[in-house]
């Protein structure tokens, strides 16, 4: 099958979902293509370059998602709600993908139509919300990178809890009674999200 950019770019999802974003190389993806790695630079300068497309491939899929969860809205969506729609699609969007918020925090900081597209839209819907312009793109970097931030989390956590005695439950209850007792609720992670994503809002809020 003949080499393409796209078949580039989805070889190297692959290789990065195994591998993360340090170890990659273009060999790899090459070998997952059955070709040789020079070809490869017929479509793709480098390593840099790729993890640039595949990064600007997530936020144009995010983009996508988000402009149906807003068209979805009902005629009386605030724009908290449409706020909560777009930071909403992209988390989803970046956990489809192993490594995924990782490959968003540390690709190349190059030019990206995707990345801007989801800024751009952000942007509007802060501005069309009264929020005063010199706050806005503060405000939309905030959001972004908690979004990219606790996705990085849920991605490293370990598939398995540390293994607690009796014991020392006990002592860590007693050091620190409000991270480990019952006054604090436990959250889901969709629920903690959403109320990290509606907490913003108030303080953004508050500048209109």
């Amino acid at each position: 099958m003949k080499l393409t950019k796209e078949r580039i770019v989805d070889a190297g999802m692959a290789v990065f979902a195994e591998v993360g974003y340090h170890n990659l190389s273009m060999r790899q993806v090459a070998d997952r293509l059955d070709a040789h790695a020079g070809s490869l630079y017929y479509h793709v300068r480098g390593k840099e370059e790729l993890l640039a497309l595949m990064a600007d491939r997530v936020c144009r899929r995010a983009y996508d998602a988000g402009t149906e969860a807003l068209s979805a809205l009902p005629p009386t969506a605030t724009w908290q709600d449409r706020v909560e729609a777009q930071t909403t699609t992209l988390r989803a969007e970046i956990k489809q993908h192993p490594g995924g918020a990782q490959l968003l925090a540390e690709s190349p900081g190059v030019l990206s139509t995707g990345a801007l597209s989801l800024m751009e839209r952000l942007l509007r819907t802060l501005l069309d919300a009264g929020l005063p312009a010199e706050h806005c793109g503060t405000a939309a970097d905030t959001l972004l990178s908690h979004v990219t931030g606790f996705v990085l989390q849920e991605q490293n956590q370990p598939t398995t809890p540390p293994a607690v005695t009796a014991e020392l439950f006990a002592d860590l209850s007693e050091r620190f009674p409000l991270v480990m007792g019952d006054l604090i609720p436990r959250l889901s992670q969709d629920e903690k999200f959403a109320r990290s994503i509606r907490l913003l809002c108030t303080g953004f809020a508050a500048l209109c």
